[in-house]
């Protein structure tokens, strides 16, 4: 479960990035290739090549934070893009599922037995 305040977006990056980027090299992709502000307070989600690593960049009133999560087995859905610079927008349940290493476009749902017995 994720606890975004009201109002906040999360925009997920179309196209594959360099992972190698730190905190000012997404902001500056946030800024000049997806022409957003980075200090709008809104998330900014990254996956790289090889799909196993994602980076959310977000301004929490102080600073830049940077949220990195690499998945052990699974590799992270990405909408397909045919080249850089667009977002899709995302609800906080679709990133908790992003997150999760879960396709948030499709989520399985797991059977569950209704009684006990």
């Amino acid at each position: 479960m994720t606890l975004l305040p009201k109002g906040v977006k999360v925009h997920v990056a179309l196209g594959i990035t360099d992972m190698r980027k730190g905190l000012d090299g997404l902001a500056m992709l946030v800024q000049g290739t997806l022409q957003q502000d980075p200090f709008s307070g809104h998330l900014f989600a990254f996956r790289g090549r090889r799909a196993d690593l994602i980076k959310i960049v977000f301004w929490d009133g102080t600073g830049l934070c940077l949220f990195t999560k690499r998945l052990e087995q699974r590799r992270f859905p990405w909408p397909v893009a045919a080249e850089a610079g667009g977002t899709v927008t995302l609800t906080s349940q679709q990133l908790s599922m992003l997150i999760e290493g879960i396709d948030w476009r499709s989520p399985e749902r797991t059977w569950r037995p209704a009684v006990a017995g």
